[in-house]
């Protein structure tokens, strides 16, 4: 069920653990509605787990998840239609047009017959696509999938967008869009959580920054330009 809760994400006592190997150790979280959240942290930290998790897509070991009220794992599928997931994989179906593509997604996501069209036409607008609209994916350089995923994980116009690593093989010019996607969609009142290694970018469009180092939150704070220093202090400079 949905709450009036100010944070649209809680996460109590939430751990991970493969075989023997712990991933993520207890931790708490909490997000409010509308923030947007830097998850950083070196490869191997359980940044990426701790984003699985929360969209779903993998089961914790301990612990519990909640979204907008509803709890992970017992009502997941609830929780899916309020989240929107664009990963550094792009997702979409490389032989279908960027149009076909959303179709099937807003298909999908059980969006009214009617209300599909003019939904997909305005998204391909917003990401800068729409002349491209009837070309096939597979021929999108990766600025171009980036943004076609991000206008998937909008179809359905989530309460919560989780970001894994959106700027991985960007260039710069690709980057810069990707930024503004993301603060336009920061400015609409969505909740966001991203991991990213891009520093600067995460100073520039995050609120607030949460650093997992070994599997547990070491630091949590407010962004500021001196988050590149204050991740070096917390983690050795590792990536």
């Amino acid at each position: 069920m949905s709450d009036s809760s100010p944070n649209i994400i809680e996460v109590r006592n939430l751990a991970k653990t493969y075989d023997v190997l712990p991933v993520l150790k207890p931790l708490d979280l909490d997000i409010p509605r509308g923030q947007f959240v830097a998850l950083l942290g070196p490869n191997g930290s359980g940044k990426t787990t701790l984003l699985r998790l929360i969209a779903g897509l993998i089961k914790p070991t301990a612990g519990t998840i909640r979204i907008g009220g509803w709890q992970i794992p017992q009502e997941t599928e609830a929780i899916r239609a309020q989240i929107g997931m664009v990963s550094h994989k792009p997702l979409l179906y490389d032989n279908l047009t960027a149009r076909e593509n959303l179709r099937f997604f807003a298909r999908l996501y059980h969006l009214p017959p009617q209300d599909i069209p003019p939904r997909i036409d305005l998204l391909l607008k917003r990401v800068g696509l729409f002349k491209r609209a009837e070309t096939l994916v597979r021929t999108f350089s990766r600025g171009m999938l980036q943004r076609l995923s991000i206008a998937r994980a909008l179809l359905h116009d989530p309460h919560v967008l989780l970001f894994d690593e959106p700027h991985t093989g960007l260039d710069r010019d690709a980057m810069t869009i990707l930024d503004n996607l993301l603060l336009e969609a920061h400015q609409e009142g969505h909740t966001i959580i991203m991991t990213t290694h891009h520093l600067e970018s995460a100073a520039q469009l995050a609120e607030r920054a949460v650093i997992i180092y070994r599997g547990s939150i070491a630091c949590d704070t407010p962004t500021s330009p001196d988050l590149p220093r204050t991740y070096a202090n917390v983690t050795g400079g590792i990536v």
